[in-house]
């Protein structure tokens, strides 16, 4: 009769997966070699991408060298405005507020009408409580674009704090046609607060 080994009821460890590794042929031990091994390169090829381009899509991705390469786009004259608006949101988000405010204002000497330049130079004057300023900026930034909403919550917010609560309502009943649906609902309280 045959007898029935039992395999051990715990599932055996096993190894890790195995990496294809670069398979090199039996060497000949009667081939003389005359030529040395090559050895692999990695060679850079230009990138298609405009030096600003090339910023962007590494302050978009969070990469280190995003401030560099807007500093190349702007040595370059390539959208140096906007390289040097995006340099101040990097410096804002440093703490380097004084560099910030640099960058925004260069931004503006390259574009006097740069949307995104005075709605943050608009930003940092509301940090730094100088609202008369902030109030300014958002103000331009509604005439160069009438249709971004959120220029509209800081203003009326801004407005807010200066005393000014019709005008104030109105910002922030702008803000509310502008806006979309899920980003409405916070400012009902705001508006009904400013009522009396």
């Amino acid at each position: 009769m045959d007898n029935i080994i039992p395999f051990p009821a715990a599932r055996p460890l096993k190894f890790g997966f195995a990496r294809v590794r670069k398979r090199r042929r039996k060497e000949d031990p009667n081939q003389l070699k005359l030529f040395p091994p090559a050895e692999g390169r990695v060679l850079k090829f230009p990138s298609l991408l405009s030096p600003f381009e090339e910023a962007l899509l590494l302050d978009e991705r969070a990469e280190a060298g995003a401030a560099e390469s807007y500093q190349r786009a702007i040595a370059e004259g390539d959208q140096a405005a906007d390289a040097y608006c995006n340099l101040g949101v990097l410096e804002s988000g440093a703490g380097r507020t004084a560099r910030a405010f640099d960058c925004f204002t260069k931004a503006l000497a390259h574009d006097p009408r740069h949307l995104e330049a005075h709605y943050n130079l608009g930003n940092l004057y509301f940090e730094e409580d100088n609202f008369r300023l902030a109030r300014l900026h958002y103000e331009l930034a509604a005439e160069i674009d009438p249709a971004f909403p959120n220029l509209y919550f800081n203003l009326g917010l801004v407005l807010a704090l200066l005393g000014e609560k019709k005008a104030a309502r109105a910002a922030l009943v702008q803000y509310q046609r502008l806006a979309p649906a899920e980003d409405r609902r916070h400012v009902e309280a705001l508006i009904s607060g400013l009522q009396g």
